[in-house]
């Protein structure tokens, strides 16, 4: 099953999001979280799905993983109020350790079932670039065969007529514990985002 959206704006959207089923996720979530930003940002960020942070607070990238966004956002010049910032799956899927919800990746039917208000974002928010973080966002925003390890940084023109640069998740910069090594990967982080703040001229 998927969703089938019906609104077409991001409130509407917001609202209909909030009560999907589309998929089993939503039993064990806090809440649906929805993207948020400026209605017509010319940049739309897409991670993978909610942490436990955002699960808890309803707001997409205010946790771990959000904070070395801002700092990417920040280095990249890039003001995180002049961007979109989503996921591409609406629910937190997790498991338990201990008195801990740890993260676990969506499966492939999980990303396809929640795919429709991605796409609902994108046509509501019209952004002239995507940037989809990590795996799970690449698979959404470009494809299955995409790798990013490859071909992160580099601008892509999508079927729709926009263009796609693909990055890591913030996520994978926190879990590094070297700190020459962590800033070493912020920075290429920031890097990337400064290349689709290039595309349109920011």
């Amino acid at each position: 099953m998927t969703a089938q959206p019906r609104a077409r704006t991001l409130e509407e959207l917001r609202r209909e999001a909030a009560s999907c089923t589309a998929c089993d996720l939503y039993a064990r979530a806090t809440q649906t979280v929805f993207g948020e930003g400026p209605e017509h940002a010319e940049v739309m960020l897409v991670g993978e799905q909610p942490g436990d942070r955002e699960d808890k607070q309803g707001h997409p990238f205010v946790g771990p993983a959000g904070r070395i966004l801002d700092e990417a956002l920040a280095l990249a010049g890039i003001a995180r109020d002049r961007v979109y910032l989503t996921n591409a799956v609406k629910h937190f899927k997790w498991r338990e350790k201990g008195k801990r919800r740890i993260h676990e990746a969506p499966s492939v039917a999980e990303i396809r079932a929640c795919k429709p208000w991605l796409d609902a974002e994108v046509a509501a928010v019209d952004p002239r670039v995507i940037v989809p973080m990590g795996a799970t966002a690449v698979r959404a925003v470009i494809g299955p065969g995409f790798k990013v390890t490859e071909h992160r940084g580099e601008p892509l023109d999508l079927p729709d007529g926009r263009r796609a640069v693909a990055t890591v998740h913030p996520s994978s910069v926190v879990r590094i514990e070297d700190s020459a090594q962590r800033s070493l990967e912020l920075h290429r982080l920031a890097g990337d985002l400064a290349v689709a703040a290039r595309l349109v001229g920011a």
